[in-house]
C-alpha cells in the first residue's frame, strides 16, 4: 500500500513537471528581428524596412537565428501578410520585439467518395 502511495506520487510529480515544461517551452514564441539596423524600436514596419533593404532574422526561444534571404522573405509575406504589418525592432530590442503570429493549419482537401 505504501509503495502504491509513493508511486502514484512520483507519478503526480512527473505530470507537473511535464506541464511546467510545455509552458515554459511555449512562454516565448519566435520573434522577426532587423539584424541591419540594431537600433529600429517600432518607428517603422517589417514592411517599410524590407524596402529600404535591411535584413531581418528569425530568432526563436533559445537563441538560434535564422536569417530571412529576400525569397523567404517573399514567401512568408504571401503566407503571412500581417507579420511585414507589424512595428521593427532591431537586436538591441528584442525583448519588446512582439512574437511571430502562428500561421494556421493548412487545409486538406476532401477525398471524393
Amino acid at each position: 500500500m505504501e509503495r502504491q502511495k509513493m508511486r502514484s506520487k512520483i507519478i503526480c510529480g512527473l505530470m507537473a513537471l511535464t506541464v511546467c515544461l510545455l509552458l515554459a517551452s511555449s512562454a516565448w514564441a519566435e520573434k522577426l528581428v532587423c539584424v541591419s539596423n540594431e537600433n529600429l524600436k517600432g518607428e517603422m514596419t517589417v514592411n517599410d524596412c524590407l524596402l529600404k533593404g535591411e535584413k531581418f532574422a528569425i530568432v526563436d526561444q533559445y537563441g538560434g537565428v535564422r536569417l530571412i534571404g529576400p525569397e523567404e522573405a517573399a514567401m512568408m509575406k504571401r503566407l503571412n501578410p500581417k507579420l511585414f504589418e507589424e512595428k521593427a525592432y532591431g537586436i538591441i530590442y528584442l525583448k519588446e520585439a512582439p512574437e511571430m503570429q502562428k500561421l494556421p493549419p493548412l487545409a486538406t482537401p476532401k477525398l471524393s467518395q
